[in-house]
């Protein structure tokens, strides 16, 4: 541990890598009571801590070595680190990146001058590419995290907390994958300050690091999740698993859901957006502080990478409320009758629906998929037995992966007993009570036959409505799209509507 010490305190990062900034999250503290602070190595030139190890092991080599060239096998981040090192140091650099890595990161190494090999569809098998390259070529191997130097490079992290946050600190909460950056923050801070936690986080589908400790030795996943492509290792390495067995107080485990979560809760403070590895950390110290309660003191998180694809947020932001239980999903089942569709929203009440799926199919039993804003995981249950009460059947799918990310765009289809369905497109008012203000005012008659919302984050819902009114009423149909005053636009002639969705 004192050689690791050493390796630390004169590990060369400088010429490349800031120290970065210790940021205090208000607004997430407040909320769970509990100081919390971000280490923003997502601010780092390459916007990932990865060019301190990959600096600091180049920097080590000798002329010859350097002549040779350099090869790393990385999901991208690393990949950066290796290539502005051998920018820096005038070498040539070779990488081997996964099938699956983000064009953004591929983008940026190939910017820095690297040659880049895309291979498999993981970390593992771009590894066992680069060593079948390095056999040919003879450059020398940059390990993203097996490697003394590389652990030190990272490590200087630990350095940079303790000088920067000089009162009590409860936990250092660290994401895992490979465990290069784990171990090196371990192997400085225990030496130093013992009596602070180092906690590692990992995906629950990526958990080679926790399997490992609970077995006692190295395991090798079969698959990992690839959501938080930074940490999706199958196997961790030796030196970093000896490191993590001897100075690591425990691994947490969180969800998609928990790190979307985490993503949004940095950026509601700082009005930056990590990458899901990046802010795997943070969904790690909420789950446990949840789990825990309240430490005496405050709890780091590393931040660790920001190389984000613009078109994922989209989903981040489709799945980050679930993270926080401010959202549950149900599928619900209601009797197929005028009505009924008005009193399953009274129970709902003031509670906003954030989204709305149905669509006409079985003339006794209509079945929906609806979204509803919840507080927490307590008032969900509330609302499971409120429905209970009154007689309807409803299921939570809140936890439901493939309801998450399929089923809830698949709601529909024809319905040949829809008589006279009319579709209109409508802008709602975004506001608790919108929905139940044109329930209301509907006649009690005309049957919804079709709705479709889904909460944007704007000033307005858009709702797409099909119901069923008689030509006889054609005056009275006015006259309610009138007095209801909300944004309209028919659509029952729109091709995609007879095509995917009419009778």
């Amino acid at each position: 541990m004192r050689d690791y010490l050493q390796k630390i305190l004169t590990a060369k990062v400088y010429d490349v890598a800031e120290e970065s900034a210790l940021d205090p999250l208000p607004v997430l503290s407040a909320r769970v009571g509990v100081p919390l602070w971000l280490k923003r190595e997502d601010q780092q030139p390459v916007f990932s801590f990865k060019l301190r190890g990959a600096y600091n092991k180049v920097a080590q080599l000798s002329k010859v070595e350097r002549d040779r060239g350099v090869l790393a096998a990385s999901a991208g981040n690393h990949a950066q680190g290796v290539a502005l090192a051998a920018q820096r140091m005038g070498c040539k650099a070779t990488i081997v990146m996964p099938e699956t890595t983000p064009q953004i990161k591929v983008a940026a190494v190939a910017e820095r001058g690297a040659q880049v090999v895309l291979q498999g569809e993981s970390y593992s098998e771009a590894y066992e590419h680069a060593l079948a390259l390095q056999a040919q070529t003879g450059a020398t191997f940059i390990h993203p995290y097996d490697d003394p130097d590389v652990i030190a490079g990272q490590g200087s992290i630990g350095m940079e907390i303790l000088r920067q946050h000089q009162d009590e600190i409860s936990a250092i909460f660290v994401p895992v994958g490979g465990g290069g950056l784990i171990a090196g923050i371990a192997a400085y801070v225990k030496q130093v300050r013992p009596d602070i936690e180092i906690i590692g986080v990992q995906p629950v589908d990526s958990d080679a690091m926790a399997q490992s400790l609970k077995a006692g030795e190295r395991v090798t996943l079969t698959h990992v999740g690839l959501f938080a492509d930074g940490v999706a290792v199958k196997r961790v390495g030796e030196e970093t698993f000896r490191l993590v067995q001897e100075y690591v107080d425990q691994i947490v485990l969180c969800d998609t859901d928990e790190i979307c979560a985490a993503i949004k809760d940095v950026f509601v403070d700082t009005r930056s957006i990590l990458e899901p590895a990046g802010a795997l950390a943070l969904a790690g110290a909420k789950r446990w502080i949840e789990a825990h309660g309240a430490p005496a003191a405050a709890c780091v998180a590393i931040a660790s990478g920001a190389n984000m694809n613009f078109d994922r947020l989209r989903f981040v932001a489709e799945r980050a409320e679930l993270g926080e239980v401010r959202e549950a999903i149900f599928a619900v089942s209601i009797p197929e009758r005028p009505g009924s569709f008005r009193a399953f929203c009274e129970i709902i009440g003031r509670r906003a629906i954030t989204e709305f799926n149905y669509r006409y199919a079985d003339p006794e039993v209509a079945h929906i998929f609806v979204g509803v804003e919840v507080r927490n995981r307590q008032e969900k249950e509330r609302l499971l037995a409120e429905f209970s009460a009154q007689c309807i059947g409803a299921h939570d799918l809140s936890n439901d992966e493939m309801a998450k990310l399929h089923i809830r765009h698949l709601v529909g289809g024809h319905a040949p007993e829809a008589d006279d369905e009319r579709l209109y497109r409508f802008e709602f008012p975004e506001r608790p009570g919108a929905l139940l203000n044109f329930l209301s005012k509907m006649s009690s008659g005309w049957n919804i036959s079709l709705f479709h919302y889904r909460n944007h984050g704007a000033d307005y819902g858009r709702v797409l409505a099909g119901i069923q009114v008689p030509s006889a009423d054609d005056a009275a149909f006015q006259a309610f799209l009138e007095n209801l005053g909300y944004a309209c636009v028919e659509e029952t002639l729109n091709p995609a509507y007879t095509m995917f969705l009419g009778r």
